[in-house]
C-alpha cells in the first residue's frame, strides 16, 4: 500500500507558509494520504473562510485513509500496548500512527509523541 501519511502538525506548518519538501514531493506524486481525524482537526482549526476554502480544496484531491472497524480495533490495541510501555498516546495520535502502520507507510510529522510510538512499533517517521 505505502504512500505517505501526513499528520496535522505538518499540514499546519504547510498552510502557514513553511515549505516542506517531503510533503510537496508526496503531493506532487499523489502519495500524500490524510487520516480522517486529521481532516477534522484541520477543518476545526481553520480560522477564516479563506483558510477553510484552501483546506477544503486540498482535501478534494488528497486520498483519505479508509478506517473500517478493524482499524479502530488496532488503534485500541496500539494504545493498550503503548500504555503498558508507559506512553500515553491519545486516540487521535494512535489513529494517525495506525494509519501509517496499516499502509506500511512513512509518517510525516513534527509531533514528538510519534518518536516514542516508533520506539515500540514498526512505525517509520520523517519530519
Amino acid at each position: 500500500m505505502a504512500g505517505v501519511i501526513v499528520d496535522t502538525s505538518v499540514w499546519i506548518d504547510f498552510f502557514g507558509g513553511i515549505g516542506i519538501a517531503h510533503l510537496e514531493e508526496a503531493l506532487a506524486a499523489g502519495a500524500a494520504i490524510i487520516p480522517p481525524l486529521v481532516v477534522a482537526e484541520l477543518i476545526s482549526g481553520a480560522g477564516t473562510p479563506t483558510q477553510r476554502a484552501t483546506i477544503g480544496e486540498l482535501l478534494q484531491d488528497a486520498p483519505v485513509h479508509d478506517t473500517p472497524l478493524e482499524h479502530w480495533i488496532r488503534v485500541g490495541d496500539l494504545r493498550r500496548l503503548l500504555a503498558r510501555k508507559g506512553i500515553n498516546a491519545t486516540i487521535p495520535d494512535a489513529h494517525v500512527a495506525q494509519c501509517a502502520l496499516d499502509r506500511d507507510a512513512v509518517l510525516l510529522t513534527r509531533d514528538k509523541v510519534f518518536a516514542a510510538i516508533a520506539k515500540h512499533t514498526p512505525l517509520r517517521l520523517r519530519d
